[in-house]
């Protein structure tokens, strides 16, 4: 930002005329002045971003702002203080169909598509499946060695006469259960 009118920034291009005339107004008096937008803000006491932001035309600078530049550059308050009404005027509605034509927009967009999952990890997948498989063949091991003991004490039993065979009917004695032999 220099101090010269042909060192400011382009203004943009769909500000509306009364606004663009006001900040072309508001860059001459602050050239005028000669000073850089740091010590137009200690004069003006608005900071220098703010003054930034009034000069290149995005936003409009607040009324003793404008009163501020104009005492600080000897000009006439009252004319520019009403092209600043104007500009506010005209900002304002402008501002307003910007918002209703953005907010129409958004109603007229279709909706988003839904989020979707994210695909599992085919490595934490391929880990849950080799646990599960791990806990199955080691139940049924365990099942298989439970099942041999016990055929194991069948036979030993039997063969030391622990255990008395089943009856002739299918049906084991009362005593048919195994003892140990000492």
């Amino acid at each position: 930002m220099g101090t010269r009118a042909d060192t400011w920034q382009p203004l943009p291009g769909e500000l509306p005329p009364e606004v663009r005339h006001h900040v072309e107004q508001l860059r001459r008096l602050k050239d005028r002045t000669g000073l850089s937008l740091v010590a137009l803000g200690t004069r003006t006491a608005y900071s220098k971003s703010s003054w930034q932001r009034y000069l290149n035309g995005l936003q409009l600078p607040p009324r003793e702002a404008v009163l501020a530049l104009c005492r600080v550059a000897g000009a006439d308050g009252a004319r520019v203080v009403a092209g600043w009404e104007l500009a506010g005027r005209v900002w304002a509605r402008a501002s307003t169909e910007a918002r209703t034509s953005t907010e129409a927009r958004a109603a007229e967009a279709p909706a988003p598509a839904p989020a979707r999952r994210p695909a599992p990890n085919w490595r934490l997948v391929a880990c849950f499946a080799f646990a599960v498989i791990a806990l199955l063949l080691g139940g049924l091991l365990w099942v298989v060695a439970q099942v041999a003991a016990g055929v194991c004490c069948s036979r030993r039993a039997l063969s030391r006469g622990g255990c008395t065979r089943p009856s002739s009917s299918g049906r084991r004695s009362s005593r048919s259960t195994c003892r140990r032999a000492a």
